[in-house]
């Protein structure tokens, strides 16, 4: 993966929204800001997957020796990425 510390810097945002969220739990702040939070951080998270998901992809088929492979590879990679958006799931099919 080529871009490791970006992608660990951006967790390291997400870890420190998730606490935030827990700290608005605790607090009893409205529902709607805390739902909203939760999206955010939500959305910051399918951007890393997507991210790593790329990544795999590229290194993957670079490293694939054969068509059969890379099709596999290709397969395999579209599974994670239909169970990582259960939206799409039901509309690739």
């Amino acid at each position: 993966m080529d871009d490791t510390g970006d992608i660990a810097a951006r967790l390291r945002r997400i870890e420190g929204q998730a606490r935030g969220i827990r700290r608005m739990v605790e607090e009893g702040r409205p529902c709607e800001e805390v739902i909203t939070q939760i999206m955010s951080c939500r959305a910051a998270l399918d951007k890393v997957a997507l991210s790593v998901m790329a990544d795999y992809v590229q290194e993957c088929l670079v490293e694939a020796e054969s068509s059969e492979d890379a099709r596999a590879t290709i397969s395999r990679a579209l599974n994670l990425l239909l169970r990582m958006s259960p939206g799409l799931e039901s509309s690739g099919k």
